[in-house]
């Protein structure tokens, strides 16, 4: 009944759907975060997230949901994303990217087997992990 419900909010066409929907937006975001964890080249972008991970993967879970084309479950709750001003608070530079990047490309690998697909949301990711960085190497920003 619920499928049902979303479909006519949900296109068919959308990286959301091709990529899985929900179930397979939630895989990734898990995957991500456990690859935080456990990664020790991680270290210094895990530092900057809370302990439990909980809540910082229902935030992502809902972000990428309408980023993906799905249900725009993130902007219901907290309004538009504003992506830099809510990560503002936090020192990101080269490194923080680089290691989001390296839990984020891995957990893709692992769970996105459509390379043209997997390449085409890395370099979504990528583009959005750039856009993040406010410290160091970031043109106009010395912190």
């Amino acid at each position: 009944m619920t499928d049902t419900l979303l479909a006519p909010t949900v296109a068919t066409d959308t990286l959301y759907s091709g990529l899985g929907g929900a179930p397979a937006i939630h895989a990734l975001v898990d995957r991500f975060y456990a690859l935080m964890d456990e990664l020790p080249e991680a270290y210094t972008v895990r530092q900057l997230h809370p302990e439990n991970l909980a809540g910082s993967a229902d935030s992502l879970f809902k972000f990428l949901s309408g980023w993906f084309g799905g249900p725009p479950l993130y902007i219901s709750e907290r309004g538009h994303p504003r992506l830099r001003m809510r990560h503002a608070p936090y020192l990101i530079g080269a490194v923080e990217r680089d290691e989001w990047m390296l839990c984020m490309r891995q957990a893709l690998a692992e769970q996105l087997a459509d390379t043209p697909l997997r390449q085409a949301v890395e370099q979504s990711f990528a583009a959005m992990a750039e856009h993040m960085v406010n410290s160091g190497n970031a043109a106009g920003c010395p912190r």
